[in-house]
C-alpha cells in the first residue's frame, strides 16, 4: 500500500467544466492552450476528457483528494499526447522516440521554460509529470507508481473503456457531451498507423506493433523482437 502525507497548502482557484470541479491556475491554463496548439480536434477532446475523468476519480476517493497534486495531474493529463502532433516539422515530435517519451520531454521543456505564480516548479513535480506521460500506456508499471501517475493513466484508460472507479454513467456522459468522441476512433487508428509508418522502430515490441503488422506495408518484425536480440546476445 502506498502512503502519502496529506497536502498542506492554500486552496487553489477552481472552475467547473462539464460539471467537474478542476484547478484553474495559470500553468494549467497554459498547458491547455499548449495542448490545443499541438493537437488535432479529436486529440484535444481526448485530453480534455482524460483530465476531467482523472479529476473525477480523485473526487470520488477521499484519500486521493487529500493527497494528489492536482496541478501535476492536470498538466500531465493535458499534455500526455503531445507526441501525436502530426504537423510537419513539429517541435515536439522526434524522428525516433516513442510518442509517450516525446510527450514527456516536451512537457518537461514546457514547465522548465515558464514560471507560474512567480515561482518555478520543483524538480520532483516536473519528474512526476514526465513519468505520468511517459508511462501512461503501461498500466503494469504506471498503476504502481506515485498517485498522480496512477490516476492519469486510469483517467486516460477510462476514456477508452467507460466509467468505473466511482465515476458514474451520468458524470461520464456529461464529460463526453462537452467534449464529444467525434472522430476519436478513426483519428486514434490513423495516428497509430502514422507512427508505425513514420518511425517504426519506436513501435516495435510495444502495444502499437499490431497496427504496423495489420496496416503498414513493409512493416518488418522478423528478427527485431525482444526475444531475437536478447537471445542473440547471450
Amino acid at each position: 500500500m502506498q502512503y502519502r502525507l496529506q497536502k498542506v497548502c492554500a486552496p487553489l482557484p477552481r472552475r467547473t467544466l462539464a460539471g467537474v470541479s478542476v484547478v484553474d491556475t495559470p500553468v494549467v491554463r497554459a498547458a491547455q492552450s499548449y495542448a490545443r496548439a499541438h493537437g488535432a480536434d479529436f486529440v484535444y477532446a481526448h485530453i480534455m476528457r482524460s483530465w476531467l475523468l482523472s479529476a473525477l476519480i480523485v473526487s470520488h476517493d477521499a484519500d486521493l483528494s487529500s493527497a494528489v497534486d492536482e496541478e501535476v495531474l492536470a498538466v500531465a493529463a493535458l499534455l500526455h499526447d503531445l507526441g501525436w502532433d502530426r504537423a510537419p516539422g513539429s517541435a515536439v515530435v522526434s524522428p525516433d522516440r516513442r510518442f509517450e517519451v516525446d510527450g514527456a520531454i516536451a512537457a518537461r521543456r514546457f514547465l522548465r521554460g515558464r514560471e507560474e505564480d512567480g515561482r518555478g516548479w520543483e524538480e520532483r513535480r516536473v519528474q512526476l509529470v514526465w513519468d505520468a506521460i511517459a508511462l501512461h500506456t503501461e498500466r503494469s508499471i504506471a498503476w504502481y507508481k506515485e498517485l498522480e501517475v496512477q490516476v492519469v493513466s486510469k483517467g486516460i484508460e477510462m476514456d477508452f473503456f467507460g466509467p468505473n472507479l466511482g465515476v458514474t454513467e451520468a458524470e461520464y456522459a456529461a464529460v463526453v457531451s462537452e467534449f464529444p468522441k467525434t472522430e476519436f476512433k478513426n483519428g486514434f487508428n490513423e495516428t497509430i498507423v502514422w507512427l508505425c509508418q513514420s518511425k517504426p522502430d519506436s513501435t516495435l515490441n510495444t502495444w502499437m506493433q499490431p497496427w504496423g503488422e495489420r496496416y503498414v506495408e513493409g512493416y518488418e518484425v522478423e528478427g527485431k523482437q525482444a526475444i531475437d536480440f536478447l537471445l542473440s546476445g547471450m
